[in-house]
């Protein structure tokens, strides 16, 4: 497995949930990562992304809430969400990016190369 997502599930509105995502060391070294959602009836859309040199990169409708961040020790990438909505129920997938140059964080879905399995995250009301 190349990349291994964990850590959807059930919160509250205005709750707090954290996604993890650890990739195999032949992928790491050279990805920007990525997390993208898919909610039913809607297109895949990227919601934040980090460069091989932490340079983040946000959706507008996540800003100030979501955080991207990566771990070089671990080989994971991790999504801290807070302030969590209802309209941010999905299914969430990692992904890497491993032609992405050291600051660049690619922003279009197309260019990721690698996807992990989904991961449901449900906000109730």
């Amino acid at each position: 497995v190349q990349l291994q997502a964990s850590g959807g599930g059930l919160a509250q509105t205005g709750g707090s949930l954290t996604l993890s995502c650890a990739a195999s060391g032949r992928i790491w070294s050279r990805a920007a990562m990525a997390w993208l959602r898919q909610a039913p009836g809607k297109e895949r859309e990227l919601v934040a992304a980090i460069s091989r040199g932490n340079v983040a990169y946000y959706e507008d409708s996540v800003k100030g809430r979501f955080t991207i961040s990566r771990d070089n020790a671990k080989r994971t990438v991790y999504l801290q969400m807070n302030s969590l909505k209802p309209e941010d129920t999905a299914v969430y997938y990692c992904a890497a990016d491993v032609n992405a140059i050291y600051s660049h964080t690619p922003q279009n879905p197309d260019s990721y190369d690698y996807w992990g399995q989904g991961t449901q995250v449900t906000v109730s009301s």
